[in-house]
């Protein structure tokens, strides 16, 4: 086998895909079946300057080369070849944000991510303009509450993209002023409303935008600056010599490589997880969370918690964000690691991860009294623009390690919980099937199964969840390579790549999916403690 890889990478017969996670960025390398071979992976952080979430472009361009670097360095040490050849790739990345650029490709203000909670200006004018939910991270949300600001910057934007389509951009380009200025149009819906009729942006919304800042007098309209929408399966360029010095500065990687639709973390998500047909979802579960559920007709009326995003070949799907996920019990897991460390102990990470989250399980299902917001950072499901870690109990609470781990557990999820009952109880959305992926899902049994209590619906985690959206990349780069004349998406991912593919599927316990309401209900109550904790403690 690894001969047969060995010749497959030396003749370019392998595909990549790469994804800039939110804490890293990681690489997929795969062979002629669709499985990973080689992989690379780079960590980072992002950073709150100007209390703006933002990554450097420094930072961006040492995480791109690291990860290659490990992808390339992986290769070397499993099948002694190096790296210079692909049949195809494409790269992904956290949804929204802005990154406006000027025509020189010099970008104009620090990249604001998806993280940022500071557009509620913006969004509440654009949502009744509109008559559709704007989020506030997505990228007409930022440049509308630039506008409304009346930053400098804002009259000079050529191009207007978020970190995958950048780096797409760049990749295919002669020099900084970039190449090809496309998205994929799943990332691009995390931009502006997107027709799925048409697979383009809404043209009566964008009209009504350009109406909108008309008497600013900038030179451009809307369409000029947005790139250009694909759906999957088109070809978005190729790898040029000056992109792939980027991507590899070692030198080793050729160009001419075709490259995909750049794609976002959710259109990667769905993908991963063959969740792109009608009346199925998926939940991912990082360091923030979402679902997404691919529709079977338009809402009956906008919900500001649901937004409607499309799947990578354009069909519409009912996604519910939310912004913080496993940072706070990330933070739990590392001090009770710094605690283990006071005893002389260095328990495995992974041992100590799977040991805490299996005690939630013998927790009381509402938590006995334990309540706790998750919140690095502002949650819009819930109405906060910003957020504090808050932990709180009752005198008489049942102050377990178990509640205490079920506590933060269902917090992880909590957001995403109230965002979905309105979309399954009130819409009475229809789902067949749900699919977990991410970290929240690493440890077996234990995400799944309170997922499926916070969701009242099966979850199913597959064998590949682990490969995640780079892994998922990867194919959506092998679709555009490999696809027939005439075959969807859907059809080549479940004759394709997912045939044969097996998973676990965990049905919701009624105890748990009633426990899980009551601890909503009081999650709800409580809502106004989070609220005091944000304007008091500065």
């Amino acid at each position: 086998m690894s001969e047969a890889i060995r010749e497959a990478i030396q003749e370019g017969k392998t595909i990549l895909g790469l994804e800039f996670g939110s804490t890293r960025i990681k690489a997929v390398l795969v062979d002629a079946c669709h499985q990973p071979v080689a992989m690379g992976t780079w960590d980072w952080e992002n950073s709150l300057e100007d209390n703006i979430w933002t990554y450097s472009q420094k930072e961006i361009w040492e995480g791109l080369q690291g990860c290659y670097r490990s992808l390339a360095e992986d290769v070397q040490a499993k099948y002694g070849v190096t790296l210079t050849k692909l049949e195809a790739m494409g790269f992904s990345g956290m949804m929204h944000g802005y990154m406006p650029f000027d025509g020189t490709g010099e970008l104009l203000v620090p990249f604001r991510t998806w993280r940022n909670t500071m557009t509620g200006e913006a969004c509440k004018k654009l949502v009744p303009i509109f008559n559709f939910n704007v989020p506030q991270r997505w990228s007409i949300a930022h440049l509308y509450q630039a506008i409304l600001n009346g930053e400098e910057h804002v009259k000079d934007i050529s191009y207007l993209t978020t970190l995958a389509g950048y780096i797409h951009w760049q990749l295919t380009g002669a020099d900084k002023r970039g190449g090809e200025r496309v998205l994929g149009v799943g990332e691009a819906s995390g931009m502006f409303p997107i027709d799925s009729g048409i697979c383009d942006y809404d043209a009566a919304m964008v009209e009504k935008f350009d109406a909108l800042v008309a008497d600013r007098g900038f030179g451009w309209n809307l369409r000029e600056i947005l790139p250009r929408v694909l759906p999957a399966g088109e070809n978005a360029g190729v790898l040029t010599a000056f992109g792939a010095k980027l991507l590899d500065p070692s030198g080793n990687l050729e160009p001419g490589v075709p490259m995909c639709p750049p794609e976002g973390d959710a259109g990667t998500g769905m993908t991963a997880t063959n969740s792109v047909r009608v009346r199925t979802g998926n939940i991912s579960a990082g360091t923030s969370i979402f679902s997404m559920v691919v529709t079977e007709k338009a809402l009956s009326k906008v919900h500001e918690e649901i937004d409607m995003v499309t799947t990578p070949d354009g069909n519409p799907v009912a996604m519910v964000h939310c912004n913080n996920c496993t940072s706070d019990l990330n933070a739990w897991v590392n001090l009770f690691e710094e605690f283990a460390g006071k005893f002389g102990l260095k328990p495995d990470k992974n041992e100590l991860y799977g040991t805490l989250y299996r005690e939630a399980l013998a927790g009381d299902t509402d938590c006995g009294g334990l309540m706790a917001y998750n919140y690095f950072s502002g949650e819009p499901v819930t109405g906060l623009n910003e957020g504090r870690p808050l932990f709180a109990r009752t005198p008489d609470a049942n102050f377990t390690l178990a509640n205490f781990m079920r506590s933060h557990l269902y917090s992880s999820m909590a957001a995403l919980k109230i965002g979905n009952d309105i979309l399954l109880k009130e819409e009475q959305v229809k789902v067949d099937s749900l699919t977990g992926h991410g970290g929240l899902f690493k440890t077996p049994v234990v995400g799944q199964q309170l997922m499926a209590a916070a969701m009242n619906a099966p979850v199913t985690v597959m064998d590949t969840a682990s490969e995640g959206g780079a892994w998922g990349m990867a194919v959506l780069a092998a679709y555009m390579a490999e696809k027939e004349e005439g075959e969807t998406l859907p059809d080549y991912l479940s004759n394709k790549i997912f045939a044969g593919q097996t998973g676990t599927t965990i049905e919701p316990k009624p105890e748990d999916v009633a426990g899980f309401d009551r601890f909503i209900a009081k999650y709800k109550s409580t809502l106004p403690a989070e609220k005091a904790a944000v304007e008091g403690l500065v």
